[in-house]
This record gives C-alpha cells, sequence and structure tokens, in this order.
C-alpha cells in the first residue's frame, strides 16, 4: 500500500459505520471551530488500522465550493495520516474517522486554499491522536 495514499479500503462507505460514528462517537473542533471530527474508537476489533469520510452540508456552499473542500480536507489527510495510522496499528485500534467543516462556509470564505485550513486540520488530528 502506498504510503500517501487513500484507497478504498480506508472510507467509510457502509451505512453501518455511519450510524455508529454519529450514535456512540466523539466530536471534537479545530481551534477556531472552523472543522469538526466526528469520530469512534474500536478497540476489541479483528481489523486495525483507519476508516475515514468527508462529509460536507448542502447548507455550506455550491457544489463546486463543497467539492473544493472536500478534495483539500482528502489531502490534507493522505498528507497528514502516517502518524495517525502508526498509533492505531500500535495500540491495536479501529478508527472510524468523519471530516467536516463547522463553521467554515461560503458565505465567510469564498475561496479556500489548502494553507488557510491546514493548521485547524493538523491541530484537530493531533487532538484525536491524544484520545487514542
Amino acid at each position: 500500500m502506498k504510503r500517501f495514499g487513500l484507497s478504498s479500503k480506508e472510507r467509510i462507505k457502509s451505512k453501518k459505520e455511519f450510524e455508529l460514528i454519529f450514535s456512540r462517537g466523539e466530536i471534537f473542533f479545530s481551534s477556531y471551530n472552523r472543522i469538526k471530527a466526528t469520530f469512534f474508537i474500536e478497540r476489541n476489533s479483528d481489523k486495525i488500522g483507519i476508516k475515514v469520510a468527508f462529509a460536507v452540508s448542502k447548507k455550506s456552499g455550491n457544489a463546486v465550493w463543497r467539492n473544493r473542500l472536500k478534495r483539500l480536507f482528502r489531502e490534507l489527510y493522505r498528507l497528514n495520516k502516517s502518524e495517525i495510522k502508526s498509533d492505531c496499528e500500535e495500540k491495536k485500534l479501529k478508527l472510524l474517522l468523519i471530516i467536516s467543516p463547522y463553521t467554515l462556509n461560503q458565505m465567510n470564505n469564498k475561496k479556500v486554499y489548502l494553507k488557510d485550513i491546514e493548521s485547524d486540520f493538523v491541530d484537530l488530528l493531533n487532538q484525536i491522536r491524544s484520545k487514542l
């Protein structure tokens, strides 16, 4: 598997996993409440590693803006996943993670750049790592 890849095995696709995260998961917010992470940690799982999804509400902006934001989230996750992934494998955990914008929307941010949200995203991943 590629070090910086994001394969389909690493993505949350089933309705059952989404329901599990939203019903029993925890929520963390980045600094300035721009990005929200909802996650669930399975401690006694036969499968270890991370599964991730990126969700952007229709209220956030038009389709072009939402798709760009999801692309940026995927890229940030792909570049910063190595540390959190190694922690999960070391502790034999399965982490289910949903990343979504919280106060980030098209009205306030007409154009979103990678450098604008990178520090918030890394801060959020570090909060989750401390919880593992």
